[in-house]
């Protein structure tokens, strides 16, 4: 029988969870050597030494931001690639839409943290090039099943792939200040325009 964490440990984790996905924004708002520990503190309402407890510098902070928010995001996106079913380009229209909207509800500002920025210290920006190419995957893989099948006509896979990329990484800016409505329409919208670069 697994035993439950404590009430102590919930807290902790929950802490954790929000100062990674401040430190995500914060880092992808503004860059990596433009925020310090005292940003996050500030950001936060705690003292910089508070931050001690959970990370021991900047940079193990950045790398857990990087690693929880890349994780989780292609997990979500590999989650959905596996119980879709249907043609290619219905797969395709789930992760993109499902891509977007993650990125203009979830971490609109965070996104950025894997444009692969030459701020970043080798060590992280290394990890950040991995899970671009772990996320790249989720997506080459329906556009090769489609090209192969005869469903899709590209004139490069890898074309293709750096518009769909591109352009969804601009979703927040595109759709981030809309309200619901008008924004989940945009979603939409974005997701069937895109869906025309393999058609």
């Amino acid at each position: 029988m697994t035993e439950q964490p404590s009430r102590w440990e919930r807290r902790r984790d929950r802490r954790t969870q929000e100062i990674l996905a401040t430190a995500a924004e914060l880092f992808g708002r503004h860059g990596y050597d433009s925020v310090s520990l005292e940003d996050v503190a500030e950001r936060l309402d705690v003292t910089k030494g508070s931050l001690y407890h959970y990370f021991a510098s900047k940079d193990e902070l950045g790398t857990a931001a990087i690693e929880t928010l890349g994780n989780d995001w292609s997990s979500r996106l590999e989650a959905l690639a596996e119980e879709q079913t249907g043609t290619a380009t219905q797969r395709l229209r789930a992760l993109v839409q499902r891509q977007i909207a993650i990125a203009v509800r979830d971490h609109p500002a965070a996104l950025r943290l894997f444009l692969v920025p030459n701020e970043w210290p080798d060590a992280q920006r290394a990890r950040i090039k991995e899970l671009r190419r772990r996320h790249d995957r989720i997506f080459r893989t329906v556009v090769e099943q489609g090209v192969g099948s005869g469903e899709f006509t590209v004139t490069s896979v890898d074309t293709v792939l750096q518009c769909l990329h591109a352009a969804m990484t601009q979703a927040p800016q595109w759709c981030g200040e809309l309200d619901d409505e008008h924004r989940d329409r945009a979603i939409l919208e974005l997701t069937e325009t895109l869906l025309k670069l393999v058609r």
